[in-house]
C-alpha cells in the first residue's frame, strides 16, 4: 500500500493504521520497544508532544481528550480527529513558524514532524501489543532516505537512540527501525 502524497490524506491513512492498533490493544501496560515505555506511553507521547509543538509554532490549540493513563483509546481518538480537522479545515492555511525548524506550510510541518512520528510509533504499539507490525515499505524507504543524511542532527536531538546493527540485506522496514534505535529482530 502506497500512502497518499497530500499531507491531509497521508495523515488520514497513517492515523487509521495507528488507530487500528489502538483499538486492537488489550494490555495497555505491556512493555513497548522504547526503553521504559508501556503501550499506553506510545499513545501518551503522540498526544502530548504535538499539541505543544503546534501551539508554539501557530498559536493553534487542539482539542484534548482524557489522559492516556485513564483512557488511551479515547485520548488517541480525540487527538487524531483534532489533527485531521486541522489539516482538512481552514486552519491549514495558518502560518507555521518555529524557532527550531523555521517557516513551513502548516500541512507540510504536520506531515514532516508529526505524521512520520505516528507512522514509526505504529510499529512500537503493534510490537507492544502483539499486533500486525507491517509498515508501508515505500514510506519506510522515503523516511530512511531523508533521515540518513541528517543522522548526526537526529542523534544529537536525543529523540533517537543509537542505531541497532542489522544485516545489510535486511528489508527496508527493518533498516528504518534499526536506524531509529529499535531492535526489530529482537
Amino acid at each position: 500500500m502506497t500512502l497518499p502524497a497530500a499531507p491531509a490524506e497521508r495523515h488520514r491513512a497513517v492515523a487509521a493504521g495507528f488507530t487500528d492498533r489502538v483499538r486492537g490493544a488489550s494490555d495497555w501496560d505491556a512493555p513497548a520497544p522504547v526503553t521504559g515505555w508501556r503501550a499506553r506511553d506510545v499513545v501518551g507521547h503522540l498526544v502530548e508532544w504535538f499539541p505543544e509543538f503546534l501551539k508554539s509554532a501557530t498559536g493553534l490549540v487542539l482539542d484534548r481528550g482524557p489522559s492516556p493513563e485513564e483512557d488511551p483509546v479515547a485520548a488517541w481518538q480525540v487527538h487524531a480527529d483534532a489533527v485531521q480537522r486541522l489539516l482538512d479545515g481552514p486552519e491549514a492555511a495558518t502560518p507555521f513558524r518555529h524557532p527550531m525548524v523555521g517557516e513551513l506550510p502548516l500541512p507540510d510541518a504536520v506531515d514532516r514532524f508529526y505524521t512520520s512520528d505516528v507512522f514509526m510509533h505504529t510499529w512500537d504499539l503493534a510490537r507492544a501489543t502483539g499486533q500486525d507490525e507491517r509498515l508501508d515499505p515505500e514510506t519506510c524507504a522515503d523516511l530512511l532516505a531523508g533521515m540518513v543524511p541528517i543522522e548526526e542532527l537526529l542523534r544529537s536531538s536525543g529523540q533517537y537512540g543509537p542505531a541497532v546493527p542489522v544485516p545489510a540485506d535486511a528489508d527496508v522496514q527493518t533498516r528504518l527501525l534499526a536506524f531509529i534505535g529499535r531492535d526489530p529482530l529482537g
